[in-house]
């Protein structure tokens, strides 16, 4: 009878060459890129994929934007973007400042590469902007809306026109390993392989633990959303996003209204954030110092969790002590716009192909620069 049992467990159990904890675009892109070359079990804690961070993304692409390695993973994934049907749309990025913000406005906009603009070229892009508080505008084209939906779902697709099998409401809640590999048990099975990709967003120093692997020490920050309604009789659609020097706060078009931020980060433990009304108020007023129209009521609000390691890049690589265990963490918000050239990067790594990406950048993001 015992021999019984042992076979419906072993019989019961999914194996995979990999299995990725996390379903965000870091998880998916990954799978997708690995699915070609290796049998891949994804899991997914929700019930739908990108329920956290990847689902309250500002959805820009602005290949500019960030540390010098995501500026280079982004620039690096612009062929890819550029040619996916439907996935960009122009935005543009403008940058405002005031009096007492030149020198942050310089910084930003230097390290951005935005090109300074007459104020009055930013008032006719935004009519809003106060004239008595906007005192210098730069502005580029290079930023572009994502389409973050039609990105998840065409990376789903493609790692499961390939065989991977995507598992959601399977939130792992034991790791274990033994000579036959990695065992993880979730609510929908256990499942085991001989790759674990930890791509859990905030989560990934509590999976490094539950696998018996040293955390890196990643910090979760949350980010307020408030969508308000676009101005009254104004459409919105062609404005630029908007950032105040300094990231006091930012403001995009969306599906014809505004997404505006606090651009705040609050140190959290990992959880289903959401927004803070207070941080709300106070970022909504640094916005309202700039435009002549008041915020006079939110449609929604939200918060998601940006997850940053020590140094602030991210960590992509196996473990120094455990080569078999795979980090894809620490995207900063940035998920989004590396993905392309991340989610490759990754399987390259796992899959002992050589990569297209410096060695210099490979060595900038990967996790022994911690040991």
């Amino acid at each position: 009878m015992a021999g019984s049992r042992q076979s419906v467990r072993e019989a019961d159990m999914v194996r995979a060459d990999v299995v990725i904890i996390g379903g965000g675009i870091a998880g998916v892109s990954l799978a997708a890129r690995l699915a070609p070359h290796a049998s891949v079990v994804l899991l997914e804690a929700e019930d739908v994929l990108a329920h956290h961070a990847s689902g309250r993304s500002a959805a820009l692409y602005e290949p500019r934007y960030g540390s010098p390695a995501v500026v280079e993973l982004s620039l690096a994934s612009s062929e890819f973007f550029h040619g996916a049907a439907g996935v960009l749309s122009p935005r543009g990025l403008l940058m405002v400042g005031k009096a007492g913000t030149e020198k942050a406005f310089a910084d930003e906009s230097e390290g951005m590469d935005l090109g300074r603009i007459p104020v009055e070229d930013a008032f006719a892009m935004v009519p809003i902007l106060n004239p008595e508080v906007v005192t210098e505008a730069a502005f580029a084209a290079h930023a572009w809306d994502i389409d973050t939906d039609l990105l998840i779902q065409g990376f789903a697709k493609e790692a499961k026109a390939h065989g991977a099998r995507i598992v959601t409401k399977a939130r792992v809640s034991a790791i274990r390993k033994d000579a036959s590999g990695w065992h993880l048990q979730t609510p929908a099975g256990e499942f085991t392989a001989a790759m674990l990709v930890n791509a859990s967003g905030a989560w990934v120093d509590h999976i490094a633990g539950m696998a018996g692997v040293r955390p890196l020490g990643f910090t979760p920050y949350r980010r307020s959303m408030a969508r308000i309604p676009a101005p009254t009789g104004m459409e919105v659609s062609r404005w630029p996003m908007i950032f105040g020097a300094g990231e006091a706060w930012y403001a995009k078009p969306d599906a014809g209204a505004l997404i505006v931020s606090p651009a705040e980060e609050e140190l959290m433990e990992p959880h289903d954030a959401w927004a803070d009304d207070m941080v709300l108020a106070e970022g909504l007023a640094r916005y309202e110092e700039f435009v002549t129209e008041p915020v006079t009521r939110l449609l929604a609000n939200w918060a998601g969790l940006r997850t940053f390691s020590p140094d602030r890049t991210m960590v992509i690589g196996r473990d120094s002590a455990v080569p078999d265990f795979f980090w894809l963490a620490g995207q900063g918000g940035q998920g989004f716009q590396t993905c392309p050239a991340a989610s490759q990067l990754a399987a390259d790594l796992i899959t002992g192909r050589p990569s297209d990406l410096p060695e210099s950048l490979l060595l900038a993001l990967s996790p022994s620069r911690f040991s």
